[in-house]
């Protein structure tokens, strides 16, 4: 395909994004494997590219933890989904917990997992907070997963879920899990 045959598409999608699902209805399932893969490839590569991930991270440390030390719910910065996650321990038995999962894996063994930075808070509530960026992808679902253990037990206490949508983040679902509900 020439560069102007592309810069066409490329204009028709974005005048009209119902030109998208046609244009892949036309392609071959092998075709699309390796579109999907290449789209998800360069919007990798240009979220890395993009960011003053330094500044961003800053930032997050800076604003998005409450007066209880628990991590702001998920935001986009530029190419980039800001995610803090933290623990607060009330001793070594017991503490409260945000953190965030990526398409049901927690977002440190993500392999959209761009970068996290962790910063230790000792003292009398110790724990750490850490700020993990992955890149903006259409379909990408995040958990934020609000929990606590007490005596060793771990409990899970509310879920907030979202999806990249179009290239913003839309809150599809909560959840507030008591007890009785966890197996």
């Amino acid at each position: 395909m020439s560069q102007p045959e592309i810069d066409q598409v490329a204009r028709d999608i974005s005048a009209d994004p119902d030109v998208a699902p046609g244009l892949c209805a036309a392609l071959p399932s092998e075709a699309l494997h390796h579109l999907s893969a290449s789209i998800k490839d360069e919007l990798r590569a240009r979220a890395i590219n993009a960011g003053d991930f330094d500044a961003i991270i800053e930032d997050a440390f800076a604003q998005a933890f409450g007066r209880d030390g628990l991590g702001s719910t998920p935001w986009i910065e530029g190419e980039v989904i800001v995610c803090p996650g933290s623990i607060v321990a009330k001793s070594r038995a017991s503490h409260r917990c945000r953190f965030v999962s990526i398409n049901d894996v927690w977002i440190w063994d993500s392999a959209e997992l761009i970068r996290e930075e962790k910063q230790s808070h000792p003292g009398k509530q110790e724990g750490f907070k850490a700020v993990a960026l992955v890149p903006v992808m259409e379909g990408l679902a995040l958990d934020v997963v609000s929990g606590r253990a007490r005596g060793g037990q771990h409990q899970v206490d509310r879920v907030i879920s979202f999806e990249v949508r179009q290239g913003t983040l839309v809150e599809v679902s909560q959840r507030s899990i008591k007890p009785a509900d966890m197996h």
